[in-house]
């Protein structure tokens, strides 16, 4: 049998066996809401752990990750930097929240800030950003594993028929399980890629200069030096600013928390102290993107030039002499990465979309059944238009992680004022979240106007949005202490 072949066997046989094991726990899971969108509420520190540190590490750990290693160097230590900070506020907000959604039923991210600041029109608002930054996320997940389908194949099975294949096994086991399938493939998934990731880091290094030691001290002596040394470069090849690269920390810092599908699994959690557990276990999560950023800097000497930097992992494994078996493993822990964000991202952006926005514009129109069947149309609606971005686009995978970044930090402060500001309303919310929103597309879009070069777009965003959140706030009537209450005593 053909090396390309067997390695899609390999690829075929982890595709199925987590189709199977994502399908197996919608048996047992209750058929309301809360079951379908929050587990009910049942989900221990294991399955937590790994459905949190999944859902981060995806296609961008595997493929982006590895591709800034190798296209500019220590530029890629931001990521472990922010992942290791940005899993803080969890510890403070998640108890919090959960206790709320048991109170109130909440199971989104949405219903509590909706509530809290006595906002529908926040509600819908909140949810059409979730969705915005969703898409390219899940954009990135798909091409992700079109990219590693493709390259194993040699080209004979393209990126659109790869993303299509895994991504019509997503779709069918999150529509029939919804979060509980999610949390049980993402532990699956999470013990197989870091496995995966801790062989390749460590045996790449070694076959291709003897060893992680050596292999830096090769690139020290090629007069690569500046590779390592941070912030490390620019996708031009220029050196990257400290600006660039420390606003690159702190708004993924802010928003890392903030990412809806992250903030929900609070109310999944099966008590308070399961999750502030899992928040303490958390940053060992990040030791799992050592190996990944060795693979980057493995090929930097080896094969220089490769385009997109991105298919640097698959690439390397078909240039070196390594079972087809082997390969077949480490591509499938590759699709792992990348499964085990889009399930969750596709779930929770659907649950969003009609909790959120849909029952809010025409309140009281669904019951339970119905509710929970616009949710899976959504997760078939939103996978067809992610899918539709992964094919005709060609931004860089971490690139589009960076922008996505900067929309979902903007919910931090409403999520921050509603816990630990009494007198923080819903004009000035909503006001602020409108103008960050509206300040950080402008710097994406026009980033020639910053005054400091390199600036991320999401920190104007982020001051624009404070500043008038406080000031409306300050100008207009205090909110109802009754309301508040809850949330400041929690």
């Amino acid at each position: 049998m053909e090396t390309w072949l067997l390695t899609l066997v390999v690829c075929g046989i982890y595709l199925a066996v987590t189709l199977v094991m994502g399908i197996l726990p919608g048996i047992k899971v209750s058929k309301s809401i809360a079951g379908y969108v929050a587990a009910d509420r049942a989900m221990g520190t294991a399955v937590l752990y790994f459905v949190l540190g999944a859902s981060i590490f995806s296609s961008f750990a595997f493929l982006g990750g590895p591709g800034w290693a190798y296209s500019r160097g220590a530029a890629a230590f931001y990521i472990i930097a922010y992942g290791v900070v940005g899993i803080i506020p969890l510890y403070f907000f998640g108890p919090r929240t959960r206790r709320l959604g048991v109170r109130f039923g909440f199971v989104t991210q949405a219903e509590l800030l909706a509530h809290r600041y006595d906002r529908r029109d926040l509600s819908v608002l909140l949810s059409l950003l979730s969705v915005a930054v969703f898409i390219p996320y899940l954009t990135l997940q798909m091409k992700g594993a079109g990219i590693i389908l493709e390259t194993i194949t040699e080209g004979r099975v393209s990126m659109a028929v790869g993303a299509a294949v895994t991504y019509g096994i997503v779709v069918v086991y999150v529509l029939w399980s919804g979060v509980l399938g999610v949390g049980w493939t993402n532990l699956f998934q999470g013990l197989f890629m870091m496995v995966v990731a801790w062989f390749l880091g460590l045996y790449l290094p070694y076959q291709l200069h003897g060893g992680v030691g050596p292999m830096f001290e090769q690139l020290l002596a090629s007069g690569k030096g500046t590779m390592l040394t941070t912030p490390g470069l620019t996708s031009s090849g220029s050196p990257w600013t400290w600006a660039g690269f420390s606003s690159a920390v702190l708004i993924s810092s802010i928003g890392f928390t903030m990412w809806p599908h992250l903030f929900m699994k609070s109310y999944a959690a099966k008590s308070a102290r399961a999750l502030r557990l899992t928040v303490v276990m958390y940053p060992t999560f990040q030791i799992f993107l050592v190996p990944i950023l060795l693979i980057g800097f493995s090929g930097i000497l080896a094969f220089p030039g490769i385009e997109p930097a991105d298919s640097i992992l698959p690439f390397l494994l078909m240039q070196i002499d390594i079972s087809p078996l082997i390969i077949g493993l480490v591509c499938a822990g590759a699709l792992a990465a990348s499964m085990s964000s889009g399930d969750s991202m596709l779930h929770s952006s659907a649950s969003i979309a009609v909790r959120d926005g849909l029952s809010k514009i025409f309140p009281g129109r669904l019951n339970d059944g119905q509710e929970r069947l616009a949710i899976r149309c959504f997760v078939v609606l939103l996978a067809l238009v992610s899918y539709y971005f992964a094919v005709v686009s060609d931004i860089s995978l971490v690139a589009l992680l960076l922008a996505a970044y900067g929309g979902v930090a903007q919910i931090f402060p409403l999520v921050f004022a509603a816990f630990y500001w009494p007198r923080a309303n819903g004009h000035g919310a909503m006001a602020g979240l409108v103008t960050g929103i509206a300040v950080n597309v402008l710097f994406l879009q026009r980033p020639d106007l910053s005054p400091i070069p390199g600036l991320h777009e999401g920190i104007f965003g982020l001051l624009a949005n404070v500043l008038v959140f406080v000031v409306v706030s300050l100008l207009t009537a205090p909110p109802k202490p009754n309301r508040v209450r809850p949330y400041i005593e929690a």
